[in-house]
């Protein structure tokens, strides 16, 4: 608690506040971001019909490749971006919350690993 009586907000409980300063990294490049992802879902999509007119699986494969790497490249960018703010704001704060975020970070950096 404050000492107005407010309850004190954990830094993922701010982010969620449009009235908050503090917010997702990736707010910034937000339509960057669902620019990307529209053209990975075009991949993917290509993919689907790539499949149902039965074309060479070499060709469908290398497709594959190619959608992995553009979704890899997105973790990525959102990667640099969540450990630049919420970890750096929540290292700063201190605490559990400091703790948490560099858990979060790490095992999101091991799912990525393993992809």
């Amino acid at each position: 608690m404050t000492t107005s009586g407010e309850a004190v907000r954990t830094a993922a409980e701010c982010c969620h506040d449009p009235e908050c300063e503090h917010h997702y990294g990736y707010l910034n490049s937000k339509d960057n971001y669902l620019k990307r992802l529209r053209r990975i879902e075009g991949q993917v999509r290509g993919l689907q019909k790539m499949v149902a007119e039965e074309k060479y699986c070499i060709d469908i494969l290398t497709q594959v490749s190619a959608a992995t790497k553009a979704l890899q490249s997105v973790a990525l960018a959102l990667l640099d971006e969540h450990m630049s703010t919420c970890v750096v704001r929540a290292a700063r704060a201190g605490g559990d919350e400091a703790e948490v975020k560099l858990a979060e970070a790490s095992d999101a950096i091991a799912r990525l690993v393993r992809s």
